[in-house]
């Protein structure tokens, strides 16, 4: 048999009594029959009890020891269980060492009392655990709404940056098209050569983020030629030494002009890179071997394919198999070995491929 004591105000906890004498049950429910805070259901018996943890919950629950058939530890075990967020007291007119001990480490009890009870006490015992349960519910309330903004806040930074990330690429795209033209080479060398480089870094097992990072700073790898002067870059006839000190300018140019822009912080280091030689007697800071990013190896290997196999302003493209021996003749000067290895495995039709995607179909030396 259970009882209901219902109040007047919508009550803002739920406690549970357990306990085989029906007087200390009517006593308990007399405690708290005014207490606006709080409603109080009574169980009889165990299995009274357990048969409500299916079916509702509660706040608190306070559980007599000894009771026929279970204990009060293992009832209050079986609240824990179904109702791990419910707090948990422990009534007994035994109230040895031993019980106490049991009680804590098997079931976690907020309070161990001791009947016969005091009115003061078990109202103090109840109402303090009903706080702490409210505190716990607060939490929880809370910590959930946090989440939802904090992950609200994280999607709108995301489509931020996204957004960001695109109008910058669009502004930086637009503007490597206008160097492509400035320097008088095909109008898609430097998206070319980017997508080049992703190939060749696939082709390495590079994979995600780091594969963008390679693309993008290939593509921009010639941005410092932005602040070269025409005169210089667009020069007829050999450079004299104080030109060629303003041409080798531009890699530490274009890295420069990159600073700020978060999602190229380790694209940049490849215009940084990209006239670095494998040797070390490249510049602008004469790096050797892994020293240059291997996104700078990549691109030196795939620029100098493109820029054998483009027609240029003093001469036509060249075939497949040039540009295939000068490669393999300057690895281990100019070029990572280990990386043209791996480019070598990439057949001629792979790369077509790219550039008829790009720009349609591929010229071919001597055709007419």
């Amino acid at each position: 048999m259970q009882e209901t004591f219902a109040q007047v105000h919508l009550p803002e906890a739920r406690v549970l009594y357990v306990d085989d004498e029906p007087n200390l049950c009517r006593a308990f429910a007399r405690i708290f029959r005014d207490d606006a805070r709080l409603s109080v259901t009574l169980a009889h018996a165990p299995d009274e009890a357990l048969a409500l943890f299916e079916k509702e919950t509660f706040d608190v629950v306070v559980s007599d020891l000894r009771m026929p058939g279970m204990s009060g530890i293992e009832v209050l075990a079986a609240a824990r269980r179904a109702l791990p967020d419910a707090r948990r007291l422990l009534v007994s007119g035994y109230a040895d060492f031993e019980s106490a001990m049991d009680a804590i480490n098997e079931v976690g009890v907020d309070r161990l009392l001791m009947k016969p009870w005091q009115n003061d006490e078990i109202r103090g015992a109840v109402h303090a655990a009903v706080d702490l349960a409210a505190l716990q519910r607060e939490n929880v309330r809370v910590t959930a709404e946090l989440r939802a903004r904090t992950e609200e806040l994280e999607r709108v930074n995301k489509r931020l940056d996204a957004l960001v990330e695109e109008r910058t690429s669009n502004l930086l795209d637009g503007l490597v098209s206008a160097l492509d033209l400035r320097d008088s080479e095909t109008q898609w060398h430097s998206r070319r050569v980017g997508l080049y480089a992703r190939r060749l870094a696939r082709e390495l097992g590079i994979a995600g983020r780091e594969l963008d990072d390679i693309e993008r700073g290939a593509t921009l790898h010639d941005l410092g030629k932005i602040g070269v002067r025409d005169a210089v870059l667009l020069k007829p006839g050999p450079l004299d030494e104080k030109e060629w000190a303003e041409m080798r300018r531009h890699p530490a140019l274009g890295h420069e002009i990159l600073k700020g822009i978060g999602f190229l912080e380790q694209a940049r280091l490849i215009p940084l890179h990209h006239q670095e030689r494998f040797d070390g007697t490249g510049y602008p800071q004469g790096l050797r071997g892994d020293e240059i990013c291997v996104g700078a190896r990549v691109f030196a290997i795939v620029d100098t394919y493109d820029a054998i196999t483009s027609d240029r302003p003093y001469r036509k493209c060249r075939t497949y198999e040039v540009a295939r021996q000068e490669i393999e003749t300057c690895a281990g000067t100019q070029f990572d070995p280990g990386i043209v290895a791996v480019w070598l495995r990439i057949t001629q039709a792979e790369w077509d491929a790219i550039r008829e995607e790009l720009e349609g179909p591929v010229p071919r030396p001597g055709a007419k």
